[in-house]
């Protein structure tokens, strides 16, 4: 697969190679653990153990999701198991190209801060049989992520996962909607009981959905702005108490991604604060801004 991985650190146990993620370092990047990026009330860093895929995602200086979990794309193959970001049991993408853009400006050697009105991020990398492209915008006080997937090859999937957002454990609920009912929504609780404990919350495809930090206040809403029929797409939330709600967007769920396929997917995420008994007003206002131009 031409890796070409600058430190790579195994041990040795009944024959298997077992990557350290603490020692890992990808094929690509400058010589820093991370690149955080602010712009306005927004900031995200980068990591470099997880391949240069999102480590956290900050609203006004509030952690809204943690670090101790996989962002970005990730395949599960059959019989192999996961591939992609910070999933290093069975091997690492092989980063292509990255490139860092401030106001419009390639950053040939990025710092371990940038600051600007405009921030993107470009990621090309292959996953086996598949060619990936990720570009991260930061403007306006909206994060969009748009995912590109070109398959050379006829390639059965358990599935593969896009836009990874690990919220904090500390949100307490969520809330999604759909373009083709607007007045109707879903929504409950998230909680840290036994019967809930690593559950998967709604599984169903929506256009949008939102989750709610009590302690400040603050809530999220991400909407699918684009998506390929084919493959189909699922929205999940996951409940692991203590560690975080995680959301995904599932696509090709058992099944196989034919040869000479071209998928893009595109979300834009965007926060807000609000009284507990009002966020869900303001988070289907916002589901609603979201999907009209930026100006």
């Amino acid at each position: 697969m031409g890796l070409r991985v600058l430190s790579w650190c195994c041990v040795f146990a009944f024959g298997i190679a077992v990557v350290s993620a603490d020692e890992f370092r990808p094929n690509l990047g400058p010589d820093l653990e991370q690149v955080t990026v602010r712009r306005g009330d927004l900031t995200l860093m980068l990591r470099r153990k997880s391949q240069w895929t999102p480590g956290r995602i900050d609203f006004r200086g509030v952690p809204m999701t943690t670090e101790k979990s996989a962002y970005g794309t990730v395949f599960s193959f059959p019989g192999v198991g996961f591939i992609g970001t910070n999933h290093l049991e069975n091997e690492p993408e092989d980063l292509k190209a990255l490139v860092f853009e401030i106001d419009g400006k390639a950053v040939a050697e990025p710092g371990a801060k940038l600051v600007g009105k405009t921030f993107r991020f470009i990621r090309k990398s292959r996953v086996r049989g598949f060619g990936l492209k990720c570009e991260i915008e930061l403007r306006d006080n909206r994060l969009t992520e748009t995912t590109t997937v070109a398959a050379t090859e006829a390639t059965p999937l358990k599935l593969v996962y896009h836009f990874m957002h690990a919220w904090t454990p500390t949100v307490s609920a969520w809330l999604a909607g759909s373009d083709d009912a607007p007045g109707e929504s879903l929504g409950g609780p998230l909680l840290d009981s036994g019967e809930v404990t690593r559950k998967f919350y709604i599984e169903r495809r929506v256009d949008w959905m939102a989750v709610y930090e009590p302690n400040s206040g603050q809530f999220a809403v991400s909407r699918l702005l684009e998506a390929p029929e084919q493959g189909g797409h699922v929205s999940k939330i996951w409940n692991v108490p203590g560690t975080y709600r995680k959301y995904y967007l599932t696509c090709f769920s058992n099944e196989t991604v034919p040869a000479g396929f071209t998928g893009t997917w595109r979300m834009v995420t965007a926060f807000g604060k609000s009284d507990p008994g009002k966020w869900e007003a303001a988070a289907s206002k916002l589901a609603t801004e979201l999907k009209e131009p930026e100006k």
